[in-house]
């Protein structure tokens, strides 16, 4: 090596020994509450062990006592994922060329990124427009969907916010509704082809359900979120933004999701029922 060199690498050796680099730094110290390490994309919060045990209890609790705190339920979500099963879910797409096109794009499902009045001249049995229909139908937005903070991976973040952002189409492919017994539903499907456990722990919800829901919830739909949600392929690895025009009859089939029993009709047949036996006893 020339002088020059050798006097280089002393002088790099010097400024390492000075400065050693973040990694190193970062490493060297300990994670705690006083000395979180930055985030790695924006709005990410790092979490200590106990930071993140304790946020999953409190979400848990929080969302069982008010199950639509969807903040609580994403917070939940974020806090059980970690680190396992959204590793689980991520291989999942690595493992499928289209999940590591999604991977790659990055969509995101937003009421910018879609055009929600385009989906509404759609054919009428078409993805887009039971998507559109089931969005005007329940009275919710593509927006509404809470940011991943929690996890601490990029990527894996990203999966969770696709998650997230696909469980409106979930909805509007088995036409579920928002309210306790669809929701519970769908995350009965949804647990069992993700395994992310905030999908399991929604269903404790079921003990606040009144008699009636819960036994047509364990005659109709959990039989049929079990059969769904066990043959059902990933969905996660979907790329909805290029089905839109599909028919939602055939995505079901090549997902191998059942049609489940219509909610709203059978909420409206039993209300029915209820009037005329109100009447009748009325009148006698």
């Amino acid at each position: 090596m020339s002088t020059l060199g050798r006097c280089g690498a002393r002088r790099l050796r010097a400024r390492t020994f000075l400065n050693p680099p973040i990694s190193t730094v970062s490493a060297a110290r300990p994670f705690s509450v006083l000395n979180r390490p930055p985030p790695n994309y924006p709005g990410h919060v790092p979490l200590t062990t106990i930071e993140r045990g304790a946020l999953a209890i409190g979400a848990a609790v929080g969302s069982l006592i008010n199950p639509y705190r969807a903040d609580l339920i994403a917070a939940l979500g974020e806090a059980t994922a970690t680190p396992h099963f959204i590793y689980r879910l991520r291989d999942a797409m690595l493992s499928n060329p289209t999940g590591r096109r999604i991977l790659r794009d990055r969509p995101r499902i937003t009421s910018t990124t879609l055009d929600v009045s385009y989906l509404r001249t759609l054919p009428s049995n078409s993805v887009g427009r039971a998507y559109a229909q089931w969005l005007d139908r329940e009275g919710v937005s593509p927006d509404t969907r809470d940011s991943v903070q929690y996890i601490d991976d990029e990527e894996c973040a990203y999966v969770m916010q696709r998650y997230r952002e696909c469980h409106d189409f979930y909805h509007a492919v088995t036409g579920l509704p928002v309210f306790v017994e669809g929701e519970l539903a769908l995350k009965a499907l949804e647990f069992l082809n993700t395994l992310l456990p905030m999908t399991g722990l929604s269903l404790f919800a079921f003990v606040r359900m009144k008699p009636a829901e819960k036994e047509r919830f364990l005659s109709l739909h959990l039989p049929w979120a079990v059969r769904s949600g066990l043959a059902s392929n990933e969905l996660i690895n979907v790329y909805w933004e290029e089905v839109l025009e599909k028919d939602v009859d055939e995505l079901r089939a090549e997902l191998n999701i059942e049609q489940p029993p219509d909610l709203r009709d059978i909420r409206k047949m039993m209300r029915l029922q209820r009037k005329r036996e109100k009447e009748r006893l009325q009148q006698s």
